[in-house]
């Protein structure tokens, strides 16, 4: 089988096995981790999850790129990461600290090299490609790759969800953050004062989109968790919203 029909097998089989991967929190899996430098130690750089300036949706100095297996083309945009390095006595910290991420970018595969040395992000590796800052809360700096355990957990969240308005009259796009519970968003309805709740569809991180004409009516969201719960924000925006705002909604609790 040759690599890009290895690589278009791994992606069918993606949903089902990163789905077994990543489902159960609490309990503890292993992983490895590396980090990418910024002029401030934390990642400041939009990525792929659509979320543009990581600290202004709280992110920054906390986040990291997931693998394909543990991104799941998107959907794990935005869930939470307890983190901690392991089995290494010379790059682990002292009693094996660990760190709280949150999901924000990819870590795209590279298979020109070996899994084992540079390709940290091939399928099927799960790996961590970690803010500098929350990397040397739990491994010496100099270290070049580190074995981890990592577990998923609750995202405790300051406020409520935030929705970004973007797009045109015939593009509506809401980009959704500050997501707690799971932090993973895998539903969007959307409410005008014109219609009923429609669906929308996920463009790309947690970018979601309709093609219907929403200008000009106050709009209502209901957001859906991976863990299957719901809310709703009635009339988050105001009839006289603009695209470029963000507006402030429930949270889950």
């Amino acid at each position: 089988m040759g690599a890009l029909q290895l690589h278009v097998f791994y992606l069918i089989l993606l949903p089902t096995i990163a789905s077994q991967v990543i489902s159960k929190q609490g309990e503890w899996k292993s992983a490895t981790a590396t980090y990418t430098k910024q002029a401030d130690a934390s990642i400041i750089t939009e990525g792929a999850c659509g979320y543009g300036d990581l600290h202004k949706a709280s992110y920054g100095k906390y986040s990291a790129g997931l693998s394909t297996m543990l991104f799941n083309k998107g959907s794990t945009c935005g869930a939470c990461f307890e983190v901690r390095c392991v089995d290494h006595i010379l790059w682990c910290l002292q009693g094996s600290p660990s760190v709280i991420l949150t999901a924000t970018d990819f870590c795209p595969p590279n298979y020109g090299l070996s899994s084992d040395y540079g390709g940290w992000c091939n399928f099927p590796k799960e790996h961590f490609e970690m803010s500098e800052a929350a990397f040397v809360e739990i491994a010496e700096k100099k270290a070049d790759i580190v074995p981890v355990q990592y577990k998923r957990v609750k995202c405790e969240r300051r406020g409520g969800m935030r929705f970004s308005m973007s797009g045109s009259a015939h593009f509506f796009q809401v980009l959704i953050t500050n997501v707690g519970l799971d932090g993973e968003v895998v539903g969007v309805k959307v409410k005008g004062s014109k219609t009923g709740w429609m669906p929308m569809a996920r463009n790309w991180g947690q970018n979601w989109h309709s093609n219907i004409n929403l200008v000009g009516q106050p709009l209502s969201f209901e957001v859906t968790a991976s863990t299957g719960r719901t809310v709703a924000s009635y009339s988050v925006a105001p009839a006289n919203w603009q695209f470029g705002q963000t507006f402030e909604g429930k949270q889950f609790k």
